[in-house]
């Protein structure tokens, strides 16, 4: 075992002061959105003096073990990331994994340049995620019921929305939501129009307490003025998570995150295809072609609890599941075997692993390698360590 260095990501969206709370640092005043915790060659985190990356290279055997090499090859298969978000991102789908790797392949034939601002994909795999609340926590996730966006459309009383309802009220309702949201993002003056017209009828009602549908939409107005994601924001359920409560967001999800600090999972890519609420770069066509156009029940999942103090989220792909050990003084078993990262969100507790102590106060991760055997937790506080199911 060795104490691990994640990656702070600068993104706009991030929030000034949540990471440097949980890292005990001083802030700098930049927004600071993520914190990386694993092998992924855009951000690897650091092992002591050396990126993961180079040392999963180095002894794949010692630290992945024969079980998670002979699944997924050489690499670290998933990433660990706390989220702190003070505005609302992008919304995005993610590929599956044949999508991805297409998509890659397309664009190094290309000769895209891995860095440029308008590359979909940044590497060959997929990227289901799932993020367990912190602190309350705002998200919108998943197509809802073509009926509901209706409604919810028609609440806004305005008559530009007239071509979207009939869209939404004439298509197969399997394929009204993506239809209704390629509507949305190709623009056009009708669009424009719309959008214009929806934001300055929710701006008049803004601290409405009775339709959270008009406030979504002054929220995102007010971040993004003039964004068809505004509106494809009405087309998705929108959920609030209370601290402990996670969603799952698996390949061709359509969400964004609005607020508040998680912990998150996911497969190990960079892979996003945006739909608005953004700056970047946004391909309507390959995020047509990734989006599940189905409406989806609200995609809330909840952990085992195979013991007391302890929950594990496997929401379904072979290369993720997420523990939470809450040790108040007794020892706690974790997951016994494969590539661990374990990180530390409150107290001060103690990894035991191979016979030997690492100490972890708040902010603080650690890899526990394959070839360190069963990993256990003592002291007070929370530890989550993201794991390879058996």
């Amino acid at each position: 075992m060795e104490k691990l260095t994640g990656v702070v990501r600068d993104y706009a969206w991030g929030s000034r002061t949540a990471l440097p709370e949980l890292l005990g640092l001083p802030a700098d005043g930049r927004p600071q959105a993520e914190l990386w915790l694993g092998a992924h060659p855009g951000a690897p985190s650091r092992a002591g003096d050396e990126p993961l990356d180079a040392l999963v290279d180095r002894d794949p055997a010692g630290v992945l073990g024969a079980r998670v090499r002979e699944r997924f090859g050489d690499r670290l298969p998933y990433l660990l990331k706390v989220l702190a978000a003070a505005a609302p991102l992008s919304v995005q789908a993610h590929p599956s994994e044949e999508q991805a790797r297409d998509g890659f392949a397309r664009e190094e034939e290309a000769g895209v340049p891995l860095g440029a601002g308008h590359r979909s994909y940044k590497d060959p795999h997929h990227k289901p995620e799932m993020v367990v609340a912190l602190t309350p926590f705002e998200a919108l996730c998943g197509f809802r019921d073509p009926e509901v966006a209706v409604a919810a459309l028609r609440r806004l009383d305005v008559p530009e929305v007239a071509p979207l309802v009939d869209l939404l009220e004439g298509a197969d309702p399997q394929e009204a939501p993506g239809a209704a949201m390629a509507y949305l993002l190709q623009g056009g003056e009708e669009v424009a129009d719309l959008v214009e017209a929806a934001s300055a009828a929710c701006a008049e009602d803004a601290g409405d307490e009775l339709d959270a549908d008009r406030r979504t939409v002054a929220e995102l107005s007010a971040f993004y003025p003039g964004d068809p994601g505004v509106l494809v924001a009405l087309l998705l359920h929108r959920v609030r998570l209370e601290p402990g409560e996670a969603i799952w967001l698996p390949a061709g999800n359509v969400h964004a995150y609005l607020s508040g600090v998680g912990v998150e999972i996911m497969a190990a890519s960079d892979n996003v295809l945006r739909g608005g609420l953004t700056g970047k770069h946004v391909d309507v066509g390959e995020l047509h072609r990734v989006v599940d156009p189905r409406p989806v029940p609200l995609p809330r999942v909840s952990p085992d609890e195979p013991a007391a103090g302890v929950r594990v989220w496997r929401p379904g792909p072979d290369e993720l599941e997420l523990w939470c050990l809450a040790v108040e003084g007794e020892t706690l078993a974790g997951p016994a075997d494969g590539p661990r990262v374990a990180l530390c969100t409150d107290g001060e507790v103690a990894l035991q692993a191979d016979g030997r102590p690492l100490a972890l106060t708040r902010g603080a991760s650690a890899l526990v390698r394959d070839d360190d055997g069963p990993v256990e937790v003592t002291g007070t506080g929370t530890v989550w360590v993201a794991a390879v199911p058996t």
